[in-house]
């Protein structure tokens, strides 16, 4: 099986291997599915944890529009069982043509309700920025749809909520045309604004995510590029009224091609892992909003008041341990190396980009050589590391490059006698140039009997 993952995901699946039976990894990328086989939509996701099961409910589109607030559950956060679309379209006269977005729920112990808040707009135009109120007395029962509203008459885009430790609950989300982040505090049934509490001015972020660890406030976001990833953020606080910091950002410049949308803290026998969730936003690359898959990973913190994103194609979940590890235990990374040429496929420049060409390189065991050959069905695809992405053919060229690993059979591969097809065009993946020279591009062209059409993974 060779060495596997490297570096955090060694140490963890140590433990993992212990394991009687190890859990299955969560994909990142692809699309998530139910137990019965469905795809699940739940974009701009939250989660709700109740008794054994975690709740995760997201936006389902009909287009760019909303369909419904669709909800799932699961005890291991990878087998999802639809339960129902808890708010739909139908669910009042002003959702019928409506964009509802980023649907979070949080549970109030003294009515014994579950109350929803999502970000509203009209369906032509983002001018409305409001919110929308719902609730529920189970936290899968149709949510009955009770107001929405500007909050304090400020403009409300990307939001989330947060229910501190003493049952104080609060709403932060994007004002004055995203360039400031509002916190406020909610009434004491959590359906109604008390206060604005304080204003994060200036930074011009979006996509707020917040949780809180031994005391520190931590709020993660993303810059305000529309469906283009971008590097996440983060600033901290010892209070929600603040001061707040600065904000800092994590590793990944691309934040591994997703947009935050919420933190889910993971408690077991063996502590509380922070579990980042994303979203990959298909229009990014030209396809629908339901066509986005997720980016699911473990936060790391170096000190009390700092946070880390490291990326992995896969991660593996121990909801009963509260672990959460880069990769999987039966998953080896590997490079994909021309079997003439001895040069292995390496995305052009390390680049985290979509559409970012492919090239023949040395074979060195670098992040942007590493692969993880996963299979769909008949179809290999091919997930590079560093980035995230596929490897597939380019729009409308020959050309091979990396992109999201939803856009269809570009980004599929099969193997025959050792070379690679693209489920597209039929055509053989080679190095196009020189067969001596390090850097040509990769390219596919009609499949003869070569050696150089040959590729072997070598871990």
């Amino acid at each position: 099986m060779g060495r596997g993952w490297i570096g955090l995901g060694a140490l963890a699946m140590a433990a993992v291997a212990r394991a009687q039976a190890p859990a299955g990894p969560i994909n990142n990328g692809s699309p998530f599915t139910t137990v019965t086989g469905e795809v699940v939509q739940a974009h701009g996701a939250g989660v709700i944890k109740v008794g054994a099961y975690y709740y995760l409910l997201g936006e389902n589109r009909d287009g760019y529009r909303f369909k419904a607030v669709s909800m799932y559950r699961s005890t291991d956060l990878r087998r999802w069982e639809f339960r129902r679309d808890i708010l739909t379209s139908a669910s009042a006269p002003s959702l019928r043509v409506a964009n509802v977005e980023r649907p979070k729920v949080i549970y109030n112990a003294a009515t014994r309700r579950y109350v929803l808040w999502a970000h509203k707009e009209n369906g032509e135009n983002y001018n409305e920025a409001r919110v929308v109120v719902a609730t529920s007395d189970t936290v899968d029962g149709d949510y009955v749809y009770q107001r929405e509203f500007r909050p304090l008459d400020h403009e409300s885009r990307d939001m989330t909520l947060f229910v501190d430790d003493d049952g104080s609950a609060y709403l932060i989300s994007a004002a004055a045309n995203n360039y400031d982040l509002n916190i406020y505090r909610l009434t004491e049934d959590y359906t109604a604004i008390a206060a604005l509490v304080t204003v994060i001015k200036g930074y011009h972020r979006e996509a707020p995510a917040l949780f809180k660890r031994d005391g520190t406030y931590f709020l993660v976001t993303s810059g305000a590029t529309g469906w283009n990833p971008n590097r996440a953020s983060y600033q901290t606080a010892a209070a929600m009224a603040g001061p707040w910091t600065a904000p800092s950002y994590i590793s990944d410049p691309r934040t591994y091609n997703s947009q935050p949308t919420f933190v889910l803290p993971v408690t077991g026998s063996a502590g509380t892992s922070y579990l980042y969730l994303g979203d990959r936003w298909a229009p990014a690359t030209g396809q629908q909003p339901n066509d986005s898959t997720y980016v699911w990973l473990p936060l790391t913190f170096p000190t009390a008041t700092s946070v880390e994103l490291p990326g992995a194609s896969q991660i593996t979940v121990d909801t009963a341990a509260g672990t959460v590890a880069l990769g999987h235990a039966g998953t080896t990374l590997a490079t994909l190396r021309s079997a003439s040429r001895r040069a292995c496929a390496r995305v052009a420049d390390q680049s985290r980009s979509y559409e970012a060409g492919v090239i023949a390189s040395d074979c060195r065991r670098d992040p942007g050589a590493l692969v993880e050959a996963r299979a769909e069905g008949a179809d290999l695809r091919y997930v590079f590391q560093h980035s995230g992405l596929c490897l597939a053919e380019a729009k409308s060229t020959a050309e091979v490059v990396q992109t999201d690993c939803t856009v269809g059979t570009r980004a599929a591969w099969s193997m025959a006698s050792g070379r690679l097809l693209n489920r597209a065009s039929g055509r053989c993946l080679v190095v196009a140039g020189d067969p001596r020279a390090r850097g040509g591009k990769l390219v596919t062209e009609a499949c003869g009997s070569g050696d150089d059409e040959r590729w072997i993974l070598v871990s």
